[in-house]
């Protein structure tokens, strides 16, 4: 149990220092540019669920928010104008982090 808490911390910090790099250049990324820095951090694309950048009408999204699934936990981050917040939220019944596709 300590050995999974101290991974999630790991994965926690790598999302919060990968995230913070793309939002002090890109305080509104795109969804292929929150992947691409999470990814590149060595988070495994099938464990990463990516929020669009746009709205379906075309819009800017407000945020983009990134989860990745670690174990029972979902790491989650949300960059926002060039703010980063990060939190550690319990994975769905469904057995992922975000509620649709």
């Amino acid at each position: 149990m300590a050995a999974e808490a101290a991974a999630t911390v790991t994965v926690t910090k790598t999302v919060t220092d990968a995230l913070g790099r793309l939002a002090a250049g890109s305080p509104k990324p795109a969804t292929a540019q929150v992947t691409d820095a999470l990814t590149g951090a060595g988070i495994a694309p099938a464990s990463l669920q990516v929020s669009q950048s746009r709205t379906p009408t075309g819009l800017e999204a407000d945020a983009i928010e990134a989860a990745v699934l670690h174990g029972k936990d979902c790491v989650i981050g949300q960059v926002r104008d060039g703010a980063v917040t990060v939190t550690v939220l319990p994975v769905l019944a469904s057995g992922k982090c975000f509620v649709g596709s």
